[in-house]
């Protein structure tokens, strides 16, 4: 008996020493890269905004309700909901997999064969029922189970379930990596959306200035103080920027309608509080250092669980080369007539079956898919890298953004102070016929583009604020 199985396991050694010769030679995958710089501005400070959650991120009540509804109507994120149902059904069917299939089945049916084949004949010369003539044709009736289990040698199953999780976990922090980017997108639009209303009320308000300032031409005019040419210059500039106003209006409703898109629902006024815009002061917000980005940036974490799986589809496409082992096993009861199933043991049966299969002419498609998957390995290992490099790059472009623009937005507020200045000295000046006309409208056009640029460089800070907590991986967590 030992002698038996001795040679069973030799014959399984010889059959794994030659397939394991077979596996084509590939460039093995290197590990992947996780070095980041210490630190983002030679500040080692852990404390880090990422982990502020949304809610007590952004103070505005009207803000908040707009994300909010969007975490739950957003089309896109309920798609990607989905596709973690379906990951996660994936693991449910790799599971199944390795697991023994059961099934219970039953069967019936008759049977006349020929009198001169050997079934015929036997059947002629032995008495199925004693006493009786054999029924012609015979029953046959089967009630049994039955079951098929591969055993998993090389792993291979195990692996494939493996990396089905894997993809799984993966899919989760896609769907984080969504959330990051839909709430910014939302933060950035809304900010946008105040701007362009600052930008709305300034433009009607200079419309009036300016209209004002063409009743003092035409008046000025008709004293023969000025000629029909600046009259017609203060009238060229207020029709202008009364163009500008409709430009303006048309670019709130684009803006209103984006944001309703991200919510999910048709077009209507989104509720804001813009007048406080301009005095918003960006909080400040704390980097961190570069290796927390590993763990708060999903984009990263789904980059390292598909770098996983991918290493897991390797060994899952290596073990096809080798043996499969399988296993089949039934038993039931068969009669002529179901009143025998009661007979037994002779209306029992049963059967055990051991299966030792190896590919041979299909080798070169298994060749073919392990190469594939070693390739997607390293792709996966060069995505992973990139993912990194991206993260710490986003982060150190809005860390100087920041300083910079708050830098920016100080020199501007002194230009649009002494802008403002010089319209009242122009428009002084002007009606005691010491300027001239064309000073007050250059003056009055740097004025009000002075504002407009305000406006935009506080839109700026308050995206490059929303970028950076979206950049440090903040937004995802409620």
């Amino acid at each position: 008996m030992k002698i038996r199985n001795s040679s069973k396991y030799f014959v399984l050694a010889i059959f794994a020493v030659f397939f394991t010769a077979c596996v084509p030679t590939v460039k093995v995958a290197r590990e992947a890269n996780k070095s980041v710089p210490e630190s983002f501005v030679d500040s080692k400070d852990t404390i880090n905004s990422a982990l502020i959650q949304w809610r007590q991120f952004f103070k505005d009540p009207y803000l908040n309700a707009l994300i909010d509804t969007a975490l739950s109507h957003n089309q896109e994120l309920n798609i990607t909901l989905q596709e973690i149902e379906i990951q996660r059904n994936e693991i449910r069917a790799k599971k199944g997999e390795y697991l023994p299939s059961v099934g219970i089945g039953g069967a019936a049916g008759v049977n006349k064969p020929g009198r001169y084949t050997p079934q015929g004949a036997l059947e002629k010369n032995i008495e199925i029922i004693p006493g009786e003539e054999n029924p012609e044709p015979l029953q046959d009736y089967q009630l049994g189970a039955y079951a098929t289990w591969e055993i998993d040698v090389w792993g291979k199953l195990h692996n494939a379930k493996r990396s089905a999780v894997n993809r799984y976990l993966s899919s989760i922090e896609g769907k984080n990596f969504m959330i990051t980017h839909l709430v910014s997108e939302i933060a950035n639009s809304y900010y946008e959306l105040l701007a362009l209303d600052n930008e709305l009320a300034i433009t009607r308000k200079n419309i009036e200035i300016q209209s004002n300032a063409l009743k003092i031409v035409k008046q000025q005019k008709e004293a023969a103080r000025v000629t029909e040419l600046a009259v017609r210059r203060f009238e060229a500039q207020v029709l202008n920027t009364k163009g500008l106003q409709f430009s303006i209006e048309q670019n709130i409703v684009e803006v209103e309608n984006r944001i309703n898109f991200l919510l999910g629902r048709y077009p209507q006024h989104i509720e804001r509080n813009s007048d406080a815009f301009i005095q918003l002061v960006p909080q400040q917000l704390y980097a961190g250092v570069p290796a927390q980005l590993l763990q708060n940036r999903p984009d990263i974490k789904e980059a390292e669980y598909e770098l996983a799986a991918a290493k897991l589809d390797v060994k899952v496409a290596k073990a096809k080369f080798y043996p499969s082992l399988s296993i089949s096993a039934g038993v039931g009861l068969q009669g002529i007539n179901p009143a025998y199933f009661i007979k037994t043991p002779e209306a029992l049966l049963y059967s055990i079956v051991g299966e030792l299969s190896a590919p041979l002419i299909n080798r070169s498609g298994i060749k073919a898919g392990y190469l594939s998957a070693s390739a997607r390995q390293l792709q996966a290992v060069y995505n992973y890298e990139q993912t990194i490099l991206n993260a710490y790059v986003e982060v150190l472009n809005q860390v100087n953004m920041m300083s910079n623009l708050e830098k920016s937005y100080d020199l501007k507020l002194q230009e649009v102070d002494a802008l403002n200045e010089a319209v009242k000295i122009a428009n002084g000046l002007f009606t005691s016929a010491r300027a001239d006309y064309m000073e007050v409208l250059l003056t009055q056009r740097d004025a009000l583009e002075s504002k407009f640029e305000l406006i935009e460089t506080k839109e700026r800070q308050m995206n490059a604020f929303v970028n950076m907590y979206k950049a440090l991986g903040g937004g995802w967590t409620n």
